[in-house]
């Protein structure tokens, strides 16, 4: 009788409760950043431009990192950098409003997330095996949504008792995330000796993570490029908070219904995981995007907050079957040692199609209307689905000297 294998190891649960605090952090001030913005003078195509400008730093800057962490065979060194330098942007808008400085704080913020984000999914990754994918990448988004839900109460709390004060908000926010940089030092590297045709191959900037197609299994060929359609159809959330206001909702209406949804995303993620494991990652991921288009056809026309609270929910479940499915997916696709690579070229690129859809999100928006900006992507997402269950995709590693 072969062992019993241990799903949520110690390594999982530290990552887990990093990823936690540092959402604590983000969140707090995620459902206040568009009334903020707006406040200080930012048009809803510019509140578009800075989310899908600060989508791409982070994505952009994962291909490269990702590169880096599989050449030199560091994970941590980028885990701990990561959070460190979206834990010192966060202070930054307390003290300015100039918009020079507010990119720059949110651009810092996401080059973060771009450092640390495939290094530490290709611990995860390696801390389970091809069957248990699913179950650890949710286990590691409930908790990552858990705070996404505690930042925002947070946040409600706040402007309770001090409303329109946004901006010592950024200020509260970096201590959740210092919390999260700390923590990463509980964690330390497994041994692993880069070899030099892996440094090598490192040369070439920014964007050397792209030789990576070359070598891909045809597996991955055929998944990346339907899942960076939907990233391309799909803008910041940003906007269904945008349109919750524009539809007459409070501040404080606003901000419960989007714990709401975070809560839903916590309970739902780890489910997700074992259902994707247990019934195939592919169907549970097309099951969300029929989900998204429900979500996105109908928010136009919704004016009651219980049906934008019942939107959110099936929000929630969508969210729960999107990323963590997706990454667990695609590290199923990749050999062990090319995985923050291979994370890395699908995220690059998802994050430059995000910035396209935020921009065009916002162009739509500001030109043909509120409601042309929800229905196109959800007719999108509605006629992808249909696609992605037509097209087959196996499970396959690549040869590791392909990387």
């Amino acid at each position: 009788m072969p062992p019993k294998i241990k799903i949520i190891t110690r390594t999982i649960l530290v990552l887990s409760l990093v990823s936690l605090f540092n959402d604590i952090s983000s969140e707090l001030i995620i459902p206040v950043m568009p009334i903020y913005l707006k406040s200080i003078g930012f048009t809803v195509t510019l509140i578009g431009l800075l989310e899908g400008g600060a989508q791409f730093a982070a994505g952009i800057s994962k291909g490269y990192f990702g590169k880096l962490s599989d050449a030199t065979g560091k994970r941590i060194v980028f885990v701990r950098l990561g959070y460190l330098l979206s834990a010192l942007a966060k202070p930054v808008m307390a003290f300015f409003t100039n918009p020079y400085m507010v990119f720059l704080s949110r651009m810092s913020d996401r080059l973060g997330k771009g450092v640390r984000t495939n290094a530490r999914d290709a611990i995860l990754s390696s801390e389970t095996t091809p069957e248990h994918k699913g179950k650890v990448f949710g286990f590691h988004q409930s908790f990552d949504t858990i705070g996404a839900a505690i930042g925002p109460t947070g946040a409600l709390v706040y402007l309770y008792y001090y409303p329109g004060h946004y901006q010592t908000m950024f200020l509260i926010a970096f201590f959740p995330s210092l919390v999260s940089t700390l923590l990463t030092f509980l964690i330390r590297d497994k041994k692993a000796k880069p070899s030099s045709a892996k440094i090598k191959k490192t040369k070439g900037g920014i964007f050397s993570f792209l030789i990576y197609w070359k070598s891909a299994s045809l597996s991955y060929k055929k998944l990346v490029p339907a899942l960076l359609v939907f990233a391309l159809l799909n803008s910041s959330d940003t906007f269904l908070l945008l349109m919750m206001k524009h539809q007459g909702l409070t501040d404080v209406q606003l901000i419960m219904v989007y714990i709401f949804y975070n809560i839903i995303f916590a309970a739902m993620a780890y489910p997700a995981g074992y259902i994707g494991d247990k019934f195939g990652l592919k169907g549970t991921f097309i099951f969300g995007c029929f989900l998204f288009a429900v979500v996105y056809i109908s928010f136009p026309f919704t004016h009651a907050i219980w049906i934008f609270g019942l939107l959110f929910f099936l929000y929630g479940i969508y969210a729960a079957t999107n990323d963590g499915i997706a990454r667990a997916w695609i590290s199923n696709l990749s050999h062990k040692e090319n995985t923050a690579t291979a994370l890395g070229f699908y995220s690059s690129l998802s994050s430059i199609c995000a910035l396209a859809a935020s921009i065009a999100g916002g162009l739509l928006w500001d030109f043909y209307g509120a409601a042309t900006a929800f229905l196109v992507p959800g007719i999108g997402v509605l006629i992808l689905a249909v696609y992605m269950a037509a097209i087959r995709i196996k499970n396959q590693d690549i040869p590791v000297s392909a990387a």
